[in-house]
């Protein structure tokens, strides 16, 4: 053999090893683009809320004492760290969840090519990167189902390092991660099952009489698991919040997921998988669980398929609210799905011994399913200003108005001053970097036909009262309440009297439907009354 075909060899091999992870790359690199380009997206709500929590954290003070909601406090951690690395700013924000979801991008790639192959594990990225960053699931926005996804993924891939490779250390550190998924969100308990119950499978299956191996690695796996979650409680309890912790993260979070019955969560689930993914997309997924009949190597691998699809279905159905961002901790079994229909397809045209063209053209079709739907997002995705963008997927929430009140009430205001928000926009808090009156920083709760609504209402007057605040902004609009026929309208009704007794207007902020808005300040704002239904109040204490 020559030189020369021995050298064309070697980089058809090089070729060959590396395509991959340019392909990947390119993946994560196009995603970055877009969300490089959309940093400056107003937050959200559940934006607002971590991110003002974090900015507590950073002065020392912890979840829980100013703030309450039932979310659990690593996501407070994580939005604490990101800000300390990259900046209590929007982008700053926007910037962290890009490292995040180019990690879990990777990750899956890691973990599908790990089970699968090259073709697989490209595909299933791809699909995620796409899937995640769509407007259908508000994927610009930090949500805590975005935090889930790379722990769950690097715990579940270590998972299968350690039944391969019997490593004790490498299942602990498997289990430190799904521990550290359930403190992003409640929701990923069931990702802990799923590697609970995968793992004893498998040792079963492997080691039948190893009965020591298996009880061993069991309980390594629920403690590691459970690490987390007991530090944070020891160290809430250390600072004096853990009761308040308790209540909210499991006596009001059982009442707040038991409000819908299974047949409103079916209804709920249907319109909700449609709205949040293309048909075609479901049926790509659902084509590539079928491969565990016809493709050898996806019946192999046929139980994990099963159940990692499985439990992350079941990750998005606690409250059987089906919320779009839920998706999103399903979002990499569909990926992995997906990314076995495009490899299985290619191997079964392979094996009949089909032309390269023909064995391409699944992985076009696979390709399309994602790509196609996408573009009917075009220009949220190319065009939009990160103000528009908001608007297209908030509509009339007074999401990029926030912006706006919160600077006016830093400027006239002083650190030591307290503000209150009635109604569900946490997100002025943090962009004002004034600390609430009140810890209830959403009025959700207070609407919702649950046993602790009346006290809560009442609690927040009270808070309210007492600590009489600079400034009180109040929200009337109907989606910052979802108030419904049966609610308990007590603080609506005082809010009124108690606002026009000791504050006066300073800012009147009007967005019409179509989306577009108009601010008044000072002087202006006392002349002018508000000509939509959407309006914001901005009130000053007055000097008593």
């Amino acid at each position: 053999m020559s030189l020369e075909s021995t050298d064309t060899k070697g980089g058809q091999a090089n070729r060959s090893k590396y395509w991959p992870w340019i392909a990947v790359a390119i993946v994560i690199g196009f995603v970055a683009a877009i969300r490089i380009r959309l940093l400056q997206i107003p937050l959200e709500r559940d934006e607002g809320e971590f991110a003002y929590m974090g900015q507590l954290m950073l002065q020392g003070i912890p979840p829980y004492l100013l703030a309450y909601n039932m979310k659990f406090p690593g996501i407070y951690a994580a939005y604490a760290l990101m800000m300390a690395i990259f900046g209590q700013t929007i982008a700053g924000i926007h910037i962290g969840l890009m490292v995040v979801n180019a990690i879990a991008t990777l990750l899956l790639f890691l973990l599908t090519r790990r089970l699968f192959d090259d073709v697989a594990g490209v595909f299933a990225a791809a699909y995620y990167g796409l899937l995640s960053l769509s407007p259908s699931v508000y994927g610009t926005a930090a949500h805590a189902t975005q935090f889930i996804v790379p722990f769950a993924l690097g715990g579940t891939l270590l998972l299968l390092k350690s039944v391969d490779s019997r490593k004790y250390a490498m299942l602990f550190v498997s289990g430190l991660l799904y521990g550290l998924a359930f403190m992003m969100k409640q929701h990923a308990v069931f990702f802990i099952a799923f590697a609970l119950l995968y793992f004893i499978y498998s040792m079963i299956l492997r080691h039948p009489l190893d009965l020591k191996r298996l009880a061993v690695g069991t309980g390594l796996l629920v403690l590691a698991s459970a690490i987390p979650f007991i530090v944070s409680c020891a160290t809430l309890y250390g600072m004096g919040v853990f009761p308040r912790f308790w209540f909210w993260t499991f006596t009001y979070a059982s009442q707040y997921v038991s409000e819908f019955p299974l047949s409103i969560g079916i209804r709920n689930f249907i319109i909700s998988a449609l709205r949040a993914v293309s048909l075609w997309v479901w049926a790509t997924a659902g084509l590539g669980l079928t491969a565990i009949v016809w493709n050898d190597k996806a019946r192999a691998k046929g139980i994990f398929l099963i159940g990692f699809s499985l439990f992350s279905f079941l990750s998005i159905c606690p409250g059987f609210f089906f919320r779009n961002h839920y998706f999103v901790t399903l979002f990499p079994a569909v990926a992995l799905l997906a990314g076995v229909a495009a490899s299985a397809m290619r191997q079964f045209l392979s094996d009949k011994k089909m032309p390269l063209v023909v064995q391409i053209l699944p992985l076009l079709i696979v390709a399309g399913t994602v790509v196609v739907p996408l573009s009917i997002f075009s220009r949220f995705f190319f065009m939009a200003a990160p103000a528009e963008a908001c608007r297209m997927m908030y509509g009339e929430n007074p999401f990029p108005e926030s912006i706006e009140i919160g600077k006016y009430i830093k400027n006239h205001s002083t650190k030591d001053d307290k503000i209150a928000v009635i109604g569900s926009e946490p997100q002025i808090y943090f962009y004002a970097n004034r600390k609430s009156a009140t810890g209830y920083i959403y009025v959700y709760g207070l609407m919702e036909a649950q046993h602790y609504a009346s006290k809560m209402q009442l609690d927040m007057i009270n808070e309210i009262e007492k600590a009489r605040p600079k400034y009180i902004v109040f929200v009337n609009i109907p989606y910052s309440w979802l108030a419904r026929p049966n609610s308990d309208t007590t603080i609506l009704k005082w809010a009124p009297r108690y606002l026009d007794l000791n504050y006066r207007i300073v800012g009147l902020v009007e967005i019409n439907p179509q989306g577009h808005s108009k601010a008044y300040w000072d002087d202006e704002a006392k002349r002018n009354r508000p000509a939509s239904p959407f309006n914001v109040h901005v009130l000053e204490r007055k000097e008593q």
